[in-house]
């Protein structure tokens, strides 16, 4: 019997079943490089960092650029963008209970794991994206 839509209580266990794992899964990159950056940091500081991180990153980018967009024009979107990472790297500040700089560094470290993961991943599956994707610059 369907309870919302054509799901039933058994698709929509799944499904947030699915999307715990993927979290827990995007939570590793940040609690390798938290870990690397300090040692006491936790799986569960990650885990709160993973799931307010993007919605803060969201908001602020939309919403610096939403701003500076009528005010500076299309440089707008540039600026929203590096305030954004600043309000990303505030959430790491807040979660790991550290400072600026190291929140920094879990940050950055934390972009290049998943990019080595990813293009782990990429290869081992064959799933990459081919080369017209990316400009020519």
């Amino acid at each position: 019997m369907p309870i919302i839509g054509n799901f039933t209580l058994v698709d929509l266990v799944v499904f947030a079943v699915g999307l715990i794992i993927i979290w827990a899964i995007v939570s590793m990159p940040v609690y390798i490089a938290a870990r690397l950056v300090m040692p006491n940091a936790s799986f569960q500081d990650a885990l709160v960092a993973t799931i307010f991180g993007p919605i803060i990153y969201v908001i602020t980018l939309f919403g610096a650029y939403y701003f500076l967009g009528a005010v500076i024009g299309s440089q707008g979107y540039t600026w929203a963008l590096v305030i954004a990472f600043i309000g990303w790297v505030l959430i790491f500040k807040v979660s790991f209970r550290t400072g600026w700089l190291r929140a920094l560094v879990v940050a950055l470290i934390a972009i290049l794991v998943f990019a080595f993961v990813s293009v782990l991943f990429g290869f081992y599956l064959g799933v990459m994206v081919q080369p017209p994707f990316f400009p020519i610059v």
